[in-house]
């Protein structure tokens, strides 16, 4: 159909000419209401972004002369973090001549890495960054996917429990 006659089409319908498919060869265009589908695209870009994971990276700090209570409660919010379905970057950092012992902090990733290994993948190995050395500990695929349900669920119970609470403090 030539142009002219569909934006003739188009005006006696009281709609719009959109084109919908610009790359294809003849374009494809439709009659319709513009600010309906506007309104449309961008309802399905909110519902895109409103399921989209966001990955938020946690730090922990350790140095190369931890004491073992300290490690532990190091490891256990690196257990927390990676149960929470967050990455977890872990920073050996070395002073004056540690610095010439990498190997040492390099044993110290691996360890950890061995201890949340159930809970957590090693996403990038153990590298020297100057006076630092990092790694990356990625929670495992369906792990992570089950935590995020488990914690939208949380937040949706949380959020229909409120207006509850408001409605008992209103009575009494």
């Amino acid at each position: 159909m030539s142009i002219g006659e569909a934006l003739r089409l188009a005006q006696d319908s009281e709609l719009d000419l959109v084109e919908v498919a610009p790359m294809a060869r003849p374009p494809v265009c439709k009659l319709m209401d513009y600010g309906k589908f506007k309104y449309e695209a961008a309802q399905k870009a909110r519902d895109a972004r409103r399921n989209q994971t966001l990955t938020v990276i946690k730090e922990m700090r350790l140095r190369l002369k931890i004491d073992p209570h300290d490690y532990e409660t190091k490891k256990g919010h690196v257990v927390r973090f990676l149960k929470g379905g967050d990455k977890v970057k872990i920073t050996v950092m070395f002073r004056g001549r540690e610095q010439s012992r990498p190997e040492m902090g390099y044993r110290l990733l691996q360890r950890l890495a061995a201890d949340v290994a159930e809970l957590g993948v090693v996403e990038s190995n153990p590298k020297q960054d100057g006076r630092n050395m990092v790694m990356v500990i990625a929670p495992h695929k369906n792990q992570a996917a089950t935590d995020a349900a488990r914690r939208t669920a949380k937040q949706e119970k949380a959020s229909a429990s409120e207006p509850a609470n408001d409605e008992q403090t209103a009575q009494a």
